[in-house]
């Protein structure tokens, strides 16, 4: 037998012991390059944005909820492409902060939605606040704060919302609204007088300050509500934490009235599935006491919890009825608690959750007009190890000819899913043979021992789709997030440094369904008109080639309007004079 012979014997063998199935690699690569080279930079002036913040979920996370979706629904999992992995732009960020290598939330939350890098524990100051440093913030005052697109948003006339899977006052969704020396300080409980000064907490800012925002979905309802109430759900006593005897809730509802707007507040599924967006202004849904439940463990029932897509949904259905257009920030913030407790299985649900609610807001809106931007505040020591076969279990152990390939030290199996530091640790390490690494409250292995689990310094990924997308195109620092929303809406500090006027002209541009109509129009205008107007005979002789021109028009205007138009009428698209230029010079 001939070695080439032997080896192709050799192949087939492997392939069928293996059950592989070939792939047309190199035709999937085609359809992405086809797909590719028809992207075209969107200029139009964004009048929605929608922001997505999955807490903690870096591109391991990313990875691992691809292949644990794909999994669930039958696939081998790797080839499964989640919703924002279609979005034709993606970037990098940096996450550091400014005086953290490896940053915490309120401070990554500060630079995506501010556009500022700031300190460790800090939300929505500058990085001229220490943390926990309240007399500086009181002495420098309105000059140490900084805006997020939210607030920026309002200024112009745009409706505004949160969305979370938090506490409503946590790092992330504090940063769209408060100023504070630390972020901590959700309640008046939280704050030490005596040693921290006289701050404002975080809720209060919230319902004083920022009652204008006019969707505020997630958890946390204890720091707005006073100690000697009981909770609405359990109705026990001391669960609410406000010592100053004030209840934010109805002080939120009072304002909403001063207005004359519809308003609800709910605090179960129920009543939040009953507000009709069409009859409401604001909402406020305060679902949990402290964090909502992990979509793992989620209550479905009435007196339950939504979703975070579901939260999403009703959150732009509300927005989107103000036609200046709508900023929303969405958080996905659990997939870092379920990372912090090294249960992955729960960051996985709670990630592919996520991607559930931006594929949710990708239905709702139009891409020509709303940037949807999909990142992470920062990642987690993380990682899918081991060698493993296509296929895999991902939540399961390294496959035993892997394990061979290169077997532990200590003779013992491990999960492909493994934490570098967390509560996870044993020693000796614990055997796993018969262990269901698949449960929901199963704790990957770590390698160092910490009561819970770290964030890690590496760069996270952006995905964007939307006007103005293009502009996330490399490796950027994470606070440049902040300011291409701005200048893509043309709000905040770039609200008169947009290029606003010839953006407006492309903006203003008919769409393919209007632009067709209105072409078909002129065509039987043509058809009809010009052979009685122009050359006052209706002669079939003429008639004839006038209609045949008339066409040929009506669909060559079309295409320069889609594909030239753009590039060199810089977006002026004067349908009618350039239709009867063409006739009447070019027939």
């Amino acid at each position: 037998m001939s070695p080439r012979l032997a080896l192709i014997l050799t192949v087939i063998c492997l392939s069928i012991i293996n059950g592989v199935h070939t792939t047309d690699w190199s035709g999937m690569a085609k359809t992405t390059l086809k797909s590719a080279l028809k992207i075209k930079p969107n200029n139009r002036i964004a009048k929605n944005v929608i922001i997505f913040i999955g807490d903690g979920m870096g591109l391991s996370t990313i990875n691992a909820a691809r292949i644990y979706k794909g999994q669930k629904l039958g696939n081998t999992g790797e080839e499964t492409i989640l919703e924002y992995e279609t979005f034709p732009n993606v970037a990098l960020s940096k996450v550091y902060g400014s005086d953290s290598q490896v940053p915490e939330s309120a401070q990554t939350a500060t630079a995506l939605l501010c556009g500022e890098k700031t300190n460790f524990n800090v939300v929505g100051l500058k990085d001229s606040v220490g943390a926990s440093n309240c007399s500086a913030y009181i002495r420098l005052g309105q000059e140490a704060e900084v805006k997020s697109i939210i607030r920026h948003a309002i200024e112009q006339g745009k409706s505004t919302g949160i969305v979370t899977t938090t506490r409503v006052t946590h790092a992330t969704p504090a940063a769209t609204y408060a100023h504070s020396p630390h972020r901590d300080w959700e309640s008046d409980a939280d704050i030490n007088a005596t040693l921290n000064g006289d701050c404002m907490d975080i809720a209060q800012q919230l319902i004083n300050s920022n009652h204008d925002i006019q969707v505020v979905l997630g958890g946390g309802r204890r720091a707005f509500l006073p100690v000697t109430e009981p909770d609405p759900k359990s109705n026990l006593r001391g669960v609410n934490l406000r010592l100053d005897g004030r209840n934010l809730v109805q002080r939120w509802e009072l304002l909403q009235q001063g207005k004359n707007k519809k308003y609800k507040y709910v605090w179960r599924k129920q009543d939040f599935d009953a507000v009709d967006p069409n009859d409401t202004d604001y909402l406020l849904g305060l679902f949990s006491p402290s964090h909502m439940q992990y979509e793992l463990e989620r209550d479905t029932s009435g007196d339950g919890e939504p979703s975070l897509t579901e939260m999403t949904d009703k959150a732009i259905k509300i927005l989107s009825r103000n036609k200046k257009g709508f900023v929303l920030m969405v958080e996905g913030g659990r997939i870092d608690h379920a990372h912090h407790d090294t249960t992955a299985k729960k960051a996985l649900v709670d990630a592919v959750q996520f991607e559930e609610a931006v594929k949710m807001a990708v239905t709702l809106t139009n891409k020509d007009d709303t940037l949807v931007v999909v990142t992470a505040d920062h990642s987690h020591p993380f990682s899918l190890t081991g060698y493993t076969n296509r296929g895999n279990p991902i939540l399961g152990l390294v496959d035993p000819e892997s394990f061979e390939l290169q077997p532990t030290l200590d003779d013992l199996p491990y999960t492909s899913l493994l934490y570098a530091n967390g509560p996870g640790y044993t020693t000796p390490r614990q055997n796993l043979t018969g262990i269901r690494t698949d449960a929901n409250n199963y704790m990957q292995q770590s390698a160092v021992p910490l009561d819970s689990e770290t964030h890690s310094g590496e760069d996270v990924g952006i995905y964007a789709m939307g006007p103005m997308s293009h502009l996330f195109h490399g490796v950027h620092e994470q606070h440049y997030v902040a300011h291409v929303i701005q200048y893509a809406a043309c709000i905040g500090e770039y609200a008169n440094e947009c290029d606003k006027d010839a953006r407006m002209s492309i903006s203003a541009a008919p769409t393919y369904s209007f632009s067709y109509v209105i072409l078909t129009l002129l065509g039987v205008f043509t058809l009809h008109v010009i052979p009685s107007l122009v050359y006052n005979s209706t002669d079939i002789d003429l008639l004839i080639p006038v209609s045949v021109c008339s066409l040929v028009l009506t669909f060559s205007l079309h295409f320069l309007i889609h594909i030239h138009a753009p590039q060199s009428w810089n977006g002026n698209t004067d349908a009618v004079v350039r239709y009867r230029y063409l006739c009447h010079h070019r027939c």
